[in-house]
């Protein structure tokens, strides 16, 4: 089922967002996406970031206030009393990714006679949500309280919630207007123009978009893509500069030059932009957490770069990531090869199978309902 907006007798709330971006922007990406959506549905909602500067092309305009409903503040007002002081209690509070919220920022509303006074005293329902993963303890852990064990709000409970891919846990980002914008850019015309807005001439060559860190299978790609006319649209950063490297290793060796694969460096694009991105394309290479789900709802072949982690924990979310797909033998081994996670080259890529394989399972979450409206229904019930 496509998202629907909240019936109009629904509350309407005000929600404090924290991220703390780590590196990446994986954090920041997934939480706007929940402020925009949140807003759109007609929510209030706080932004309070240590690190905006990535909203400055991911979201032009959020930092200045021009996204209506959504007010972005600076991480260090959430310790200043003064300024907290000034602000209307929120009704829910969002940790994102197990980011803490500041004991002065708790300490604010717990100690605050507005707070008490008010005649809706109820606290506000304390959100940690976590990241997303197919392994089993997602369901089990999803919804579970977490008592609150020292500080100002001691005695308290926050609650875990996890988004997923199955209908016990909390769902995917999917906005209401999700299907239609894509629809509307699979009109005939319509990708050729957007292509074109970005310098890119396109006659039907196979399009594939990079967006990663340094996979070692990365020339075995690119390999393979020059087997027929392709255009590599390569994503600004990490992926840029890996391609770069690569390129200038090539040159170095003196390794003969590939024939039928153009190679576009693309700019900075926003959320809107990269979605396009991904329609466009035959085949999405993607990194992380938000762009692996954009790429679902895209319903093209796709291949999956994990976050790398020390303990290679990643290994185990990979292979239940995979199961979730129902993934064939040709996929798995892409996808172990793309994250280095055995010891094979990249194997002939079957894009034909990948294509069904994305989406059946597009399909079978397209029957869920989507993350924020599973987050205003939990909110619901604990208020």
């Amino acid at each position: 089922m496509q998202n629907a907006p909240p019936p109009s007798s629904a509350a309407l709330l005000l929600w404090d967002v924290f991220c703390r971006v780590i590196d990446n922007f994986g954090d920041i990406g997934v939480c706007w996406r929940l402020c925009a959506d949140l807003a759109t549905r007609g929510h209030t909602v706080r932004l309070w970031v240590n690190d905006a500067s990535a909203l400055q092309w991911m979201a032009p305009g959020a930092c200045q206030g021009t996204w209506p409903g959504i007010t972005v503040r600076p991480w260090e007002q959430s310790t200043d009393a003064a300024q907290l002081a000034r602000l209307p209690r929120a009704d829910v509070w969002v940790e994102g990714f197990g980011c803490e919220l500041t004991t002065e920022f708790i300490a604010a509303y717990v100690y605050s006679t507005k707070a008490r006074d008010t005649i809706d005293n109820r606290n506000p329902v304390w959100i940690n949500l976590e990241y997303l993963s197919a392994e089993a303890y997602v369901e089990r852990s999803h919804g579970l309280p977490s008592p609150v064990m020292h500080g100002p709000a001691k005695g308290w409970s926050k609650h875990f919630f996890y988004p997923g891919f199955t209908a016990a846990t909390g769902g995917l980002l999917r906005e209401s207007d999700l299907l239609a914008r894509q629809h509307a850019f699979d009109l005939p015309g319509a990708k050729a123009h957007w292509l074109q807005g970005l310098g890119i001439d396109w006659a039907g060559a196979r399009l594939v978009s990079l967006f990663c860190y340094e996979p070692t299978a990365l020339e075995g790609l690119l390999q393979q893509l020059d087997s027929e006319p392709t255009q590599l649209l390569v994503t600004d950063g990490r992926a840029n500069h890996a391609v770069q490297a690569l390129l200038a290793r090539r040159r170095v060796d003196g390794s003969p030059p590939w024939h039928k694969l153009q190679i576009h460096f693309l700019p900075r694009l926003t959320q809107h932009e990269y979605d396009h991105l991904l329609w466009a394309c035959d085949l999405n290479c993607v990194r992380g957490e938000d762009s692996l789900v954009r790429a679902l709802w895209a319903g093209k072949p796709l291949l999956w770069q994990i976050y790398p982690q020390d303990d290679d924990a990643h290994n185990a979310k990979l292979d239940a990531f995979l199961d979730m797909l129902a993934a064939d033998d040709n996929l798995r081994g892409a996808h172990h090869a793309w994250n280095d996670t055995r010891p094979a080259p990249l194997p002939l890529m079957n894009l034909n199978s990948w294509s069904q394989t994305v989406q059946l399972a597009r399909q079978r979450l397209l029957q869920m309902h989507d993350l924020t409206t599973q987050l205003g229904q939990f909110i619901a019930e604990k208020r």
